[in-house]
């Protein structure tokens, strides 16, 4: 008897896998894993840079950091994921509500780094004498409220125990049906960042047009073009992470009316997964500062010493 039900205990452990889970853990962790070298990279080299030392890339050191945070929680979910898959087993560990928390919180605070930056651009060209809004400052102050306003948000789920082990998809988090902590999180976390970076970019784009059409303010008018094209690499930024954070999107939206796939956490973090690579890529691409102090860095000449010529011999050459 106890042989028996011993076997049947480890039968109820193991879970089903499919084919594809393994090979989508692994493709997944190198793409995290090469993202949060890239975002280490280019947050050592804003640290260490003084072409880097400025309001505008404080912002993007943030959001840098921020990034990183990101990265090492999602890798951690993964790698969580991968053993849990590898042995075909139901395993909950004591991190795992917090791991979903953290996950939470660090989504949270890497789209409004994003929204930071749109709204320092809006100042600068709405209110462009109002200097204490565009100080190190202020500035600093915005990136600490979001950092706090992050951490404390989804504390919520963890009193009344809302992050739920699930066992498809080996991952903590809230499960996806029309409740009110579902939509809370939606909001905080990707829904309100979002659509106001994009609604600021689009209030610019009508502003800067309207100040086209006044000659008098042809030099106001040139530097905010270039404010909005500063702005216009955030949203680019900010539209992947909507392309490719729609699925997850899509599926809270179809919880609420129908029954969404058993795999659905699986396939949303894949989409996310791999847009975090993408984003670090096109942070550096767009961010000159980071991609002139890089570029420094792996191509540095060497110092050639010229030879010296006598004093005679440079008369000589001069007269010839």
């Amino acid at each position: 008897m106890n042989t028996t039900s011993t076997i049947l205990m480890k039968n109820l452990s193991r879970t089903n896998n499919e084919s594809w889970f393994i090979p989508i853990d692994i493709i997944t962790n190198l793409c995290i894993f090469c993202s949060l070298i890239l975002a280490i990279i280019f947050f050592v080299t804003i640290f260490f840079s003084k072409i880097c030392r400025t309001v505008p890339m404080m912002l993007v050191t943030n959001s840098c950091f921020s990034g990183i945070i990101f990265g090492i929680v999602i890798y951690y979910m993964n790698v969580f994921k991968l053993l849990n898959d590898y042995n075909q087993r139901d395993y909950q560990d004591i991190l795992c509500s917090l791991r979903g928390y953290a996950g939470y919180a660090s989504c949270s605070i890497l789209n409004n780094s994003f929204l930071l930056q749109s709204i320092y651009r809006f100042v600068r060209i709405i209110y462009p004498s109002r200097l204490i809004f565009q100080s190190y400052k202020f500035q600093f102050f915005l990136i600490l409220f979001t950092w706090i306003f992050g951490i404390l948000y989804p504390i919520y789920f963890l009193f009344t125990n809302e992050i739920l082990y699930n066992i498809e998809n080996q991952i903590c988090q809230l499960p996806l049906h029309l409740s009110f902590s579902v939509i809370y999180m939606a909001n905080f976390a990707y829904i309100l960042p979002v659509s106001l970076t994009f609604i600021i970019y689009l209030k610019l784009v009508l502003y800067v047009k309207k100040m086209s059409k006044r000659v008098s303010l042809i030099n106001r008018v040139n530097r905010a073009k270039q404010e909005l094209k500063m702005l216009r690499r955030t949203v680019i930024l900010v539209a992947m992470l909507i392309i490719y954070c729609f699925p997850y999107a899509m599926f809270i939206f179809f919880s609420f009316f129908l029954v969404i796939p058993k795999y659905h956490f699986r396939i949303s973090y894949v989409f996310i997964d791999v847009s975090y690579l993408f984003m670090m890529i096109a942070l550096f691409q767009f961010t000159d500062p980071i991609k002139t102090s890089i570029t420094k860095i792996l191509f540095k000449q060497p110092n050639h010493i010229l030879p010296t010529t006598n004093l005679k011999d440079q008369n000589q050459m001069n007269i010839l």
